[in-house]
């Protein structure tokens, strides 16, 4: 079976819980209620529901009856009983003459006077018995309320009298239709997964958001869930083109949902056309626009509406909402275009204080080319666009290039909206058609800089090298200079020409950028300015944007829009203040989970897939990188794939798995360095020299540290640098290379790097621990890196710190005091299933002269368990003498057991006990 509901090959979706329900009734002693009514909503699956019954009865051996209730035999007394009697009329000849007579006559197969109600009644009920005698038997009626009435009766009759016989009765009608005093069984609409999966599996090409808005309509209808997406042209199913603010309704959900409304008196139906094309359902707007339209009383006239269960009426609330959302459809699809613009006119009439809300509905009511509308409509566009709703932008100024009556307006707007669409919404093709519109509209717009924006957006996604749109950046926004651009667009043009010279990563598409920046005629906005210190070139601007981010930070409110927060990140991202704007960033994920804007959801994951890895949640930051590559793919944003891998390949390379650390390495810098981006292939390097350390690859560690940025210096605009520091430092000294690890420390301490973050700070002592040749100054300097206050939000670079300073105590022969920070980097890296670097502390540990756990088990393992619980009694303040009582020991075990556990963690007293075991605990 393949219907409506169902899934190609037969069976139901979402609707396996109340098939056994209604199995289980059946099942029954026969004793027991033998007649059931299904209950539903037009379209919700009741028919399928009936025929899923069916079957598995059938294949039991249960004689099953059908009769669908028919429109046109409504008034023929009988049908539905003929349709029901004749397959078993045979048993009829074991019948009293008189039920035969009876049944021949009310199922025509004699003439003569029409049998009385209670005769044809007792025969139909004894001939359904008599089948029932030979096997069971249930009787399924659909659409109950459209059988005649003479059959009905019957089978109310019929069914108040099946308990204790063989025979059932399974009915289905629509919610609040007549019921014969059957029991009833409410079928609900299907829950967010069903639906999901059924539309899915019915239509897999639908794009995120219109399966989404798809949903929505549906209200968990299956019919509707199966038929709209026909109605929905190909360019509308892959969100190439606008999904209309109605939806247009195919004919069998034409026929399902407007029969109704078509019955409604026509002041009725004008009203229901005011309250679809409104859809604040604010009763105030819809009495308001009534009264223009000349109804005095709008509640009134939408009485029968209410009765009829098409509209529901909140008095408390002042809301009027339908009874499902494709009414809204229906009403919208049976009324005339002259319907509609009269009442989208009388709505703007009663929306002066919305102006939103206003010119969608003065738009809808344009004739044609209105310069005036057109204007409003851009400025909604604005208004929408800061609260983040690039989609909504983009249809306002899309709707704004139709009623534009000159070729440059029409073409401009058409260029802006291709801007946010590839920039904030994440729709690159129909970016592409809106970029082709807008040259066809006006091929001169040479100067244009939202089209220069876009156009970059669409090559850099198609292969285009970096330094092709730089040039179309830079000569656009010349134009745009000459000709006095709004500063606004020139604004958004640097910021986009900010994040293409860092794709490139070479000093002259920066002198470019800077040279651009200062012809701005305004001071840059707080976000641009705090970009331009932290972003380009952090270790020489940095620290002048420390006094500027926080309060950028926080001056994020719920509305601000998603694009300036992701710009935030971006000037955040080098001070290491992603964690901060974390919660957002997860609200722009699940926003574009939600068929949002994918772009948006793009540079999100980036950020927290790469915060999740400095913050050691590296399974999330996997499955992150994971779902970004995966965007990237389903959305065409080819160019920012990188971003995901790169995460890959620092995990691969904290985690020892070397070979799949080379091999994206190797995938990165073969896709970047042809097309120019620069940026990609110091990244990789950047990663790349993780994996070697990870390998103990130390001179090839030391040649990718040092393509990144010299040893001894931190070149110019190669902010990644930062995220190296320690590596090449590492690599240095393990290759012998003193000189070259001491002139990069130096580099750092003169830039002050600690300055920009607590996790440079950290890096910047440790790595001087490191090059440094006195033992004790190597201790303190180790010791001042792991006491930098807020260290422990980064546990793999501190666990690194904490093995480097267990090493170096262990050779400075302080065997014994060494263990602590080896076994609580251990822990750590245990945890974080950092393979290399466990071992090696691990292998630390033993040298050191302690028994330790083997790989894949826990180091608190170091301990015995009862050496754990007396040391954590005694870490929360406890005297001997207490925990003895506690463990039901002697004080002097207690002891004993005491200094196990001080020579085991390398301590020397209790003070340092607590500490101790908080390292063991991560």
């Amino acid at each position: 079976m393949t219907s409506a509901h169902g899934e190609h090959g037969g069976g139901l979706v979402g609707r396996h819980r109340e098939l056994a329900d209604i199995l289980a009734y059946f099942a029954q002693d026969a004793n027991s209620d033998r007649a059931l009514l299904i209950a539903g909503d037009a379209g919700v699956g009741k028919s399928v529901l009936l025929d899923a019954v069916a079957e598995p009865l059938s294949a039991a051996g249960v004689r099953v009856l059908r009769a669908d209730g028919v429109e046109f035999e409504a008034d023929v007394s009988f049908a539905g009983l003929n349709q029901i009697l004749v397959p078993i009329i045979d048993f009829a000849e074991s019948l009293r003459p008189a039920y035969r007579t009876a049944l021949d006559t009310a199922l025509g197969f004699s003439e003569g006077t029409a049998p009385g109600r209670l005769i044809i009644s007792n025969a139909a009920l004894a001939l359904l018995l008599a089948a029932a005698a030979d096997r069971p038997l249930l009787l399924i009626v659909d659409d109950l309320p459209w059988i005649d009435k003479a059959s009905a009766g019957v089978l109310g009759f019929v069914a108040r009298r099946l308990r204790g016989t063989g025979a059932g009765l399974l009915a289905a009608s629509r919610t609040g239709g007549e019921n014969p005093g059957l029991a009833e069984y409410s079928l609900r609409p299907l829950d967010d997964a069903a639906a999901t999966e059924l539309l899915t599996s019915r239509h897999p090409g639908l794009a995120v958001r219109v399966r989404q808005r798809l949903l929505t309509e549906a209200g968990g209808n299956p019919l509707a869930l199966v038929e709209l997406p026909g109605a929905l042209s190909g360019a509308q199913r892959t969100a190439l083109a606008e999904l209309p603010a109605v939806l247009p309704l195919p004919q069998r959900l034409q026929a399902l949902f407007g029969s109704r409304i078509a019955e409604m008196p026509a002041q009725c139906r004008k009203l229901l056309l005011l309250t679809a094309l409104e859809s604040s359902g604010s009763f105030a707007v819809l009495r308001s626009a009534a009264e223009i339209n000349g109804h005095e009383d709008a509640l009134a006239d939408l009485a029968p509406a209410e009765r009829a269960c098409l509209i529901k009426v909140d008095e408390a609330r002042g809301r009027v909402s339908f009874g499902h959302p494709l009414i809204r459809s229906a009403v919208v699809e049976l009324s005339t275009v002259a319907e509609r613009r009269a009442a989208h006119t009388a709505l703007a009439g009663a929306l002066a204080d919305a102006p939103d809300r206003r010119i969608r509905h003065l738009a809808e009511a344009s004739l044609g080319p209105d310069e005036d509308v057109a204007v409003l409509l851009e400025q909604a566009a604005r208004r929408v666009l800061r609260r983040g709703d690039s989609l909504g932008a983009v249809g306002l100024l899309t709707k704004a290039a139709e009623l534009s009556p000159f070729a440059s307006g029409r073409g401009r707007r058409l260029a802006e909206a291709a801007y946010i669409g590839a920039e904030g919404a994440g729709e690159l093709t129909s970016a592409s058609e809106l970029l082709a519109g807008a040259r066809l509209a006006d091929p001169d717009g040479t100067g244009n800089v939202y089209a220069a924006i876009a156009a970059v957006y669409l090559l850099i996604n198609d292969d285009c090298d970096i330094d092709t749109a730089h040039r179309l950046l830079v000569g656009a926004i010349d134009v745009a200079f000459r000709n006095a651009a709004p500063d606004a667009e020139i604004v958004d043009a640097l910021h986009a020409l900010l994040l293409v010279c860092w794709y490139g990563s070479r000093i002259p598409l920066w002198d470019a950028y800077y040279a651009t920046l200062r012809r701005l005629r305004i001071e840059p906005p707080p976000v641009l300015a705090l970009i331009n210190k932290t972003f380009p070139d952090p270790v020489r601007t940095g620290k002048a944007a420390l006094g500027d981010i926080d309060a950028i930070i926080e001056s994020i409110g719920p509305d601000t829009d998603p694009g300036q927060i992701v710009r935030i990140c971006t000037g955040a991202v080098y001070l290491d203040r992603i964690g901060d704007l974390r919660g957002r960033l997860w609200q722009l994920v699940r926003q574009g989970r939600e068929g949002g804007p994918a772009r948006r959801q793009i540079g999100a994951l980036h950020h927290l897939a790469l915060e999740g890895y400095l913050s050691g949640d590296w399974d999330q930051s996997a499955r992150l990188a994971e779902e970004g590559l995966a965007l990237c793919a389903e959305t065409g944003y080819r160019f920012f794939r990188w971003y995901f891998q790169y995460t890959q390949l620092l995990l691969a390379g904290a985690r020892g798995e070397s070979q799949t650390g080379h091999d994206i390495a190797e995938q990165i810098i073969q896709w970047a360095e042809p097309r120019g981006v620069g940026c990609a292939v110091l990244f990789a390097r950047q990663a790349r020299a993780l994996v070697c350390l990870g390998a103990g690859q130390y001179e090839g560690a030391y040649q990718c540290a040092t393509r990144v940025t010299p040893a001894g210096v931190l070149a110019s605009h190669v902010p990644h640098a930062l995220w190296g520091l320690f590596d090449l430092v590492e690599a240095a000294v393990r290759t012998g290379r003193m000189d070259a690890a001491a002139a990069h420390v130096r580099a750092m301490r003169e830039a002050d790097i600690g300055a920009l973050s607590p996790r440079y700070a950290m890096l910047t002592a440790a790595s001087a621990g490191l090059c440094a040749e006195d033992d004790a100054e190597a201790l303190a300097l180790f010791a001042e890196a792991t006491a930098v206050p807020g260290v422990a939000k980064w546990p793999f670079d501190l666990a690194r710190v904490r093995l480097a300073r267990g090493q170096r105590l262990r050779r400075a022969r302080a065997g014994t005091e060494s263990q602590t920070p080896l076994a609580a980097a251990l822990v750590t890296f245990d945890r974080l299933d950092a393979k290399p670097w466990a071992d090696r502390a691990r292998a630390e540990l033993r040298a050191a002269g302690l028994a330790v756990a083997g790989a894949g088990e826990s180091a608190t393992d170091l301990l015995t368990p009862r050496e754990l619980a007396i040391a954590r009694l005694a870490a929360s303040g406890l005297t001997n003498k207490q925990v003895a009582e506690r463990l039901f020991l002697s004080h002097r075990t207690v002891g004993a057991h005491l200094g196990q556990v001080f020579r085991k963690l390398g301590i020397t007293s209790r003070a340092a006990l607590r500490d101790a075991l908080t390292d063991l605990d991560g």
